[in-house]
């Protein structure tokens, strides 16, 4: 899909996408560097994929996002989410958001070795 027509969707759209695609990056990288039961391994994305670490690290790489995919995450920040935050405050449940629709959109947009960045920075910032 062209960035154009990807940046135009729904922030919450983007958002779902990059909650998958983010939580298959994760459980990715523990397949590929852990040798141990899928119960800790499931334990272990979890840490990861939580709104709270997914915050955290939004908060932290949210510098080096570009001019679009700040826009992305602005949008995503400030949209009306369906669900309520379970286990984070309302603030870090839309950071998270925010990361979510960044990866989303990259993905979407077809811009793999920028999605590949921003997933592993998310990955060494959020625990």
């Amino acid at each position: 899909m062209l960035e154009q027509k990807a940046v135009q969707l729904n922030p919450l759209t983007l958002a779902f996408v990059g909650d998958g695609v983010y939580n298959l990056f994760v459980r990715t990288y523990a397949v590929e560097h852990m040798d141990v039961k899928a119960s800790r391994m499931n334990a272990y994305c979890r840490d990861f994929v939580k709104a709270t670490a997914q915050a955290k690290a939004y908060r932290a790489i949210e510098g080096e996002l570009t001019e679009t995919e700040a826009a992305v995450a602005h949008r995503a920040r400030n949209s009306h989410p369906y669900n309520k935050a379970k286990n984070a405050s309302s603030a870090d449940y839309m950071h998270a958001t925010a990361l979510e629709a960044v990866i989303g959109y990259l993905y979407v947009s077809g811009q793999r070795e920028r999605l590949e960045y921003i997933e592993k920075r998310a990955m060494e910032e959020s625990v």
